[in-house]
C-alpha cells in the first residue's frame, strides 16, 4: 500500500470514529507508520548524499597497482592515467631478455585489477604532461606512438592526487648513452635487448665476417653493478653458454660479457659476503668485472672507461650495451618540481605520510619521490619542552615516558640507534633507571641524542618500497572517513593535535640477487644470508607468490618448466 493511500484510508477512519477511540487509532497509525515514513526519510537521505572524493592516480607501476589493489572504500571515484594500460613485475625483466620468461606472462592489465577491486575505477592510456596544483587539474594526452588517429588531450580535476609515475634511466648526462646504450626499464626495453643479442650472433655467423668484427659483435657491455646489472649479466651468460652455444658453435669463443661498476664492490648494497662470492663466481664464469670504472663516452662501436684511482681512459670495443646504473626523475616530474619549489632535488620530496610538501592533497610514491624526514635535532627544544609537563627545565623518567612512543615512531632514526647499539629504550640512552630518580636537563638531552640523526637513509628505490608504500596509502583513503572523526597518529611536534594516521614505516623483507648457474644470494631480515642452489629454489617460491595474479604465476611457472625442458627460444619475435 503505498503511503498517500494509507494516509486518506486512516483520515476516513479517524472521522468516523467517537472520540473516546481516536486515541488508540492515533497509535495504531503511528505504530503501523513510522516505519515506513521511517524508511521513506533514509531512501530520501540516501538520494541526497554527498559526492564522492575523485582520486586521479598517475602510473600503474608498483606503486600505483598496489595502492588499485588495496583500495576498499567506496567513497571515490578512482581515474587511473597511464601511457601502458597494464603492470609490468620488474624483477623478472633481466629473465625475460634472454627467453627465460615470456614478456606476456609477467604483465597483467589494469582493467583486470580494477574489475577484481570492486570500487569504481576508470582508466585511461595516456601521459599526464602536466600538473596544476593551484587548480586541482592534471593535462593529459594520449600517446601519439600508438598511432590512435592523432593527438587527444584532455584534462582531469581531482581532489586528491596520487603521484607514482615511478623513474627514468640516469645517464649522467654522459655522451653517447642515450643515442647508443639500451636500457631495462620497461618490458619493451627487455624486448629490444633480446632481439639485439639474437641479431648480433645472427649477423656474426654470417660467413663473410672476419674474427676480428666477430669478436666486437659479440662483446657485452653492462654498465652498472647493482642488482639488475648483475641479474643481467648473469641471464647472459647462461643464455650464452647454456642455448645459444648448441645453436651457433662456432661463436661462444668470440663471446665476451663485461661489467663495469664504477664502484670498490658490486652489489654494493648487499652484505660483504655476498659481494665476495659474487665477483668469484663471476670470475670464474668468465665475466670480466671492473671495479671503479667510470664511463665517460659512448659510441656505436665502443664505450670509453676512466679508470677511477690511475686516471687512465680504455677504449672497449662492444655490440651492445646495457646501461643499468640508477634512476633519476621524469621530465614532467622535474617540471612539477619546479612549481612546488623543490627544484633542487633528485626526487619530489614528501613527509612521513607521502604527502608533497606542502599540499595536504597531493601524494607522490614509489621511485619518483623520496621521504624527507624530520631530524631530531631540528625538533629537540620542542620534543623537550612537550616531555616537560611541569615547566621545570628538566626531566625525570616518569615525564619522558608519555612522548617516548610518539618520538619512536616520527623519528625511526631513534630506534635505529638503539637497536645498533643494542640498547632497549631511549631511558637507556638518557641513562635513566626505574630506582632512579635522576634527572636530565636540555644541554643533557641534547647531548644524547646528538648521534641519532646518523642513522638517518633515504629509502631504496625498489619495488619493495613502492609496494609498500601504495598499500599504506591505500590503507590510509580506506580510514580516511573514520578517522576525520576519531583521528589517530603520533603528535605533530610543528603543531597540536595529533595526525590522523601513522606515518608510513618501511619493512624490509630481504633481498636477493640471481648470479646464474642456477645459484642466488639472499640476504633476510634478521642478518641471515643464505647463497647457493637450495636458494634458488627459495627465490622460485617467492616471487611466484608474489606476482600480482593467478594468472601471471601459472605462466610464468609454466615457463620455467619449459626452460628447464626445452631450453630458452632464441627466435627473434
Amino acid at each position: 500500500m503505498r503511503w498517500s493511500s494509507f494516509y486518506h484510508t486512516a483520515s476516513r477512519v479517524f472521522n468516523e470514529y467517537p472520540s473516546w477511540s481516536k486515541s488508540a487509532i492515533v497509535c495504531t497509525v503511528i505504530s503501523s507508520g513510522g516505519l515506513v515514513a521511517y524508511g521513506e526519510a533514509v531512501q530520501s537521505e540516501n538520494v541526497k548524499e554527498a559526492p564522492k572524493k575523485k582520486v586521479v592516480i598517475l602510473g600503474t607501476g608498483w606503486a600505483g597497482t598496489s595502492f588499485l589493489k588495496s583500495i576498499r572504500s567506496s567513497s571515490y571515484d578512482i581515474h587511473v592515467v597511464s601511457p601502458r594500460n597494464y603492470f609490468a613485475f620488474t624483477p623478472l625483466l633481466p629473465s625475460v631478455t634472454c627467453g627465460t620468461v615470456e614478456a606476456r606472462s609477467i604483465v597483467e592489465p589494469i582493467r583486470n585489477i580494477s574489475r577484481k577491486s570492486g570500487v569504481n575505477i576508470e582508466f585511461s592510456e595516456a601521459e599526464c604532461y602536466k600538473i596544476d596544483p593551484k587548480n586541482k587539474k592534471v593535462y593529459c594526452r594520449a600517446d601519439p606512438e600508438k598511432k590512435m588517429g592523432g593527438i587527444e588531450d584532455f584534462s582531469l580535476d581531482y581532489d586528491y592526487l596520487v603521484i607514482a609515475m615511478g623513474a627514468r634511466s640516469n645517464t649522467f648526462n654522459t655522451p653517447g648513452v642515450q643515442e647508443h646504450a639500451y636500457f631495462l626499464k620497461e618490458v619493451d626495453d627487455a624486448l629490444r635487448i633480446r632481439q639485439k643479442v639474437v641479431d648480433l650472433f645472427e649477423k656474426a655467423s654470417i660467413p663473410s665476417i672476419s674474427d676480428e668484427e666477430k669478436k666486437k659483435l659479440l662483446s657485452f657491455v653492462i654498465v652498472g653493478g647493482g642488482p639488475t646489472g648483475v641479474e643481467f649479466a648473469a641471464e647472459l651468460h647462461d643464455f650464452v653458454h647454456e642455448d645459444l652455444s648448441k645453436l651457433y658453435p662456432s661463436l661462444q669463443r668470440y663471446v665476451n660479457i663485461t661489467l663495469l661498476e664504477a664502484g670498490d664492490h658490486i652489489l654494493n648494497m648487499f652484505d660483504k659476503r655476498i659481494t665476495e662470492f659474487a665477483e668469484t663466481k663471476f670470475k670464474r664464469d668468465g665475466i670480466d668485472v671492473k671495479l671503479g670504472s667510470m664511463v665517460i663516452k659512448v659510441s656505436e662501436r665502443e664505450i670509453s672507461a676512466k679508470d677511477r684511482v690511475s686516471g687512465q681512459v680504455a677504449s672497449i670495443p662492444h655490440g651492445m650495451v646495457v646501461w643499468s646504473t640508477g634512476v633519476g626523475p621524469r621530465p614532467e616530474i622535474i617540471e612539477f618540481m619546479k612549481q612546488v619549489g623543490q627544484s633542487n632535488r633528485r626526487a619530489l620530496a614528501t613527509d612521513e605520510w607521502l604527502r608533497v610538501e606542502g599540499y595536504d592533497n597531493i601524494y607522490a610514491l614509489g621511485d619518483c619521490a623520496t621521504i624527507n624526514q624530520r631530524k631530531v635535532m631540528e625538533d629537540i627544544s620542542l620534543i623537550f619542552s612537550k616531555a616537560d609537563k611541569k615547566n621545570s627545565g628538566k626531566l625525570d623518567l616518569k615525564e619522558f615516558q608519555g612522548v617516548v612512543d610518539d618520538i619512536i615512531e616520527r623519528y625511526p632514526q631513534v630506534e635505529i640507534y638503539l637497536k645498533k647499539n643494542q640498547m632497549k629504550d631511549i631511558a637507556t640512552l638518557l641513562k635513566f633507571s626505574q630506582e632512579s630518580s635522576v634527572t636530565v636537563d636540555i644541554e643533557s638531552f641534547k647531548s644524547a641524542l646528538s648521534n641519532v640523526d646518523t642513522q638517518m637513509k633515504n629509502l631504496p628505490r625498489t619495488a619493495q618500497v613502492a609496494a609498500q608504500q601504495g598499500a599504506y596509502l591505500a590503507d590510509c583513503f580506506n580510514r580516511m572517513e573514520i578517522c576525520e572523526r576519531y583521528p589517530e597518529g603520533p603528535l605533530r611536534f610543528r603543531g597540536t593535535g595529533r595526525h590522523r594516521f601513522h606515518p608510513f614505516r618501511y619493512k624490509h623483507f630481504g633481498q636477493f640477487a640471481p648470479l646464474g648457474g642456477e645459484q642466488t644470494a639472499a640476504q633476510l631480515p634478521g642478518d641471515w644470508i643464505s647463497i647457493g642452489h637450495s636458494t634458488q629454489w627459495l627465490w622460485y617460491s617467492i616471487y611466484a607468490s608474489k606476482l600480482v595474479s593467478w594468472r601471471t604465476r601459472a605462466l610464468v611457472v609454466s615457463d620455467w618448466g619449459r626452460r628447464f625442458v626445452f631450453g630458452r627460444d632464441s627466435s627473434r619475435i
